[in-house]
């Protein structure tokens, strides 16, 4: 009995932010008489928040780089950022609260639903484009440089950001919803910084996991063929 009352009496004195913030979260707001979704998605050790129109997908503002979550405190290391480019290498530490539903921010009066905690996608994680095949060879890209071309996936949502550390600049991105089933690979763009037109599209493409590696191939949303291998990253 005894026991029992201190494992109870330990798990009730759990903080809120020890729940795991991996997954994806929403948020609704207004702006100028749109309606605007934030989704803000966490690998393992890398996020991204990004803003959108919820009616027609108009791309506003994306940021995101490394986080760790000590605590409450959750300390962030910019490593893009499309509206304000002087934040990139700046570190950022703020306090959270998180529970299996709501991510609250303090200080902010928005309150994120958690949309899914990192399943049922196979995919789940941050992923860096390590290889494209050209003329049937795979031609390896180093993801150790400054140039990165990072895909974040949670259970559900996916998005893809082009960027560079070194100068800082964003390069442009993309995202919206996904599934994995029976080797394939769908994805449904929500938002398309560089082509609004590309909203709503639905792409299907061909994908394995390979010692590690995600191979990832069909048609582009331009309808050009690609082969692209990922590599999962880590911190």
């Amino acid at each position: 009995m005894k026991k029992i009352l201190l494992l109870l009496l330990l798990t009730l004195s759990i903080p809120l932010s020890a729940q795991s913030v991996i997954g994806a979260w929403e948020a609704i707001t207004t702006k100028d008489g749109q309606q605007v979704k934030n989704v803000v998605t966490f690998s393992e050790f890398h996020q991204v928040s990004t803003w959108y129109h919820l009616n027609d997908g108009k791309f506003l503002e994306t940021n995101g780089g490394a986080y760790q979550l000590n605590g409450n405190t959750m300390t962030e290391t910019v490593e893009f950022d499309s509206g304000q480019s002087d934040r990139v290498g700046t570190t950022v530490s703020f306090q959270v609260e998180v529970s299996a539903a709501e991510l609250k921010i303090d200080g902010k009066d928005l309150v994120w639903t958690r949309i899914d905690d990192g399943k049922p996608g196979a995919l789940q994680g941050a992923w860096l484009m390590s290889g494209r095949k050209r003329d049937g060879e795979i031609q390896t890209r180093d993801t150790s440089g400054p140039r990165k071309t990072m895909k974040i996936l949670s259970g559900t949502r996916f998005q893809w950001i082009a960027y560079n550390t070194e100068t800082k600049e964003f390069l442009g991105t993309g995202g919206g919803t996904y599934t994995t089933l029976n080797g394939k690979y769908t994805e449904n763009i929500e938002f398309f910084s560089r082509d609004q037109s590309r909203v709503g599209a639905k792409l299907e493409f061909d994908y394995q996991l390979t010692n590690g590696d995600w191979h990832h191939s069909g048609f582009s949303s331009k309808g050009d063929p690609l082969y692209e291998v990922w590599t999962k990253r880590a911190k």
